[in-house]
């Protein structure tokens, strides 16, 4: 009997958007859906609780930080990630392939494998695809990721594709490897912006049969349009029965126009790093909380929105918070920004349920730049 499955429940006539339900062995998950990231087993500042009060389905742990320290051994022997973090949800792993790229000069890269120097003490860590798979069944996450190779957006063509064979080679390797037969792991298209090298990962990839295909080295520096045209082109290759994620994006725009394009799972850092940074995402735009602007004001950070931050506090005190550098405010406004992307999923997937995702699309994005 297969742990996992994927359901699509509706299409929208007029876009590619869909709902869809992807069942885990820890809960089913109501696509489209945004994972926050927590990178070394915790999303920075907030208790579990919290996130699943604001409605968190499904959290991102990250393989590299992790084999660092603490170490997949010692997630293993304290029960698994799940147990390790007390977070009983789905997770999803990454497999340390956007590492070989933002990590570079810290890499070595050959066919066989990836080899860091720690960034934290120097000492060499080995990333073949055999290896990244094996930490992800010792951390134990319900969906886990191919290694694959995410080179920058700018470079020549024969280095792309040379890129793409090496991810599609080692997708093949990853599959081989995989021991236990809970976990969903998904293949990675890479490519860049080119059409033909985005085919050609496509390609190579469908063969392998994953039960779930992600989109990689997209946000890594191109224009936001260069995203979605490059979705354009690449998700209507992708099975469509499978779930489909694009990994690390984005903006509150960008998962509108992504999820219009066919895609129905996302992560970023930016709902928890703009919120320690004290910028807040609200129902009208952004929000900077550090303006003077916001001094003596009395309203709620977002009147629409009824997380602790916008239900308890004034942006008064949120702004006092962060002058005052008071770690609950960026506490506040992590979890408040968390909320805000919750939020924009679950009306975006009502949206699609009721066939209006173009209607909602265009007034959203009118109400925040308005």
């Amino acid at each position: 009997m297969s742990h996992f499955s994927f359901e699509l429940i509706a299409e929208d006539p007029d876009t590619s958007a869909r709902a869809g339900l992807l069942s885990t062995p820890h809960g089913e998950i109501e696509t489209p859906v945004f994972m926050p990231v927590g990178t070394l087993a915790t999303v920075k500042g907030l208790f579990p609780e919290q996130l699943k009060q604001v409605g968190v389905q499904i959290l991102l742990g990250n393989t590299y930080h992790l084999a660092l320290r603490p170490g997949a051994d010692i997630v293993e022997k304290l029960g698994g990630l799940h147990r390790f973090m007390d977070w009983d949800r789905p997770i999803l792993t990454d497999s340390g392939g956007f590492q070989v790229f933002s990590l570079a000069n810290l890499t070595k890269l050959t066919d066989e494998q990836a080899v860091f120097r720690s960034h934290i003490d120097g000492s060499i860590l080995e990333l073949s695809p055999e290896k990244a798979v094996r930490i992800q069944e010792q951390l134990g996450a319900d969906c886990i990721m191919c290694l694959d190779e995410c080179p920058p957006h700018d470079v020549e063509f024969a280095r792309m594709r040379e890129a793409v064979d090496r991810t599609t080679a080692w997708a093949a390797r990853c599959r081989e490897a995989q021991k236990r037969d809970d976990q969903m792991l998904f293949g990675i298209v890479q490519g860049g912006t080119n059409e033909t090298l985005r085919a050609r990962s496509v390609e190579g990839l469908v063969p392998l049969d994953f039960p779930g295909y992600a989109v990689g080295g997209l946000s890594v520096g191109e224009a936001p349009e260069e995203m979605y045209r490059t979705l354009d082109f690449t998700v209507p290759g992708l099975p469509s029965d499978r779930p489909r994620y694009l990994m690390g994006v984005g903006t509150p725009r960008d998962l509108l126009e992504s999820v219009s394009r066919g895609i129905d799972m996302f992560d970023c850092v930016m709902p928890t790093r703009n919120g320690r940074n004290a910028m807040a995402f609200t129902s009208t735009g952004p929000v900077k909380m550090r303006n003077a602007v916001h001094q003596d004001d009395d309203r709620p950070l977002d009147p629409d929105c009824d997380c602790p931050a916008c239900t308890r506090y004034s942006r008064a005190y949120l702004r006092h918070l962060f002058i005052a550098k008071e770690m609950l405010g960026p506490i506040l406004l992590s979890l408040h920004n968390i909320a805000f992307y919750q939020r924009l999923m679950r009306d975006l997937r009502s949206a699609i349920l009721a066939g209006e995702v173009r209607e909602f699309v265009s007034g959203r994005l009118a109400r925040w730049s308005g």
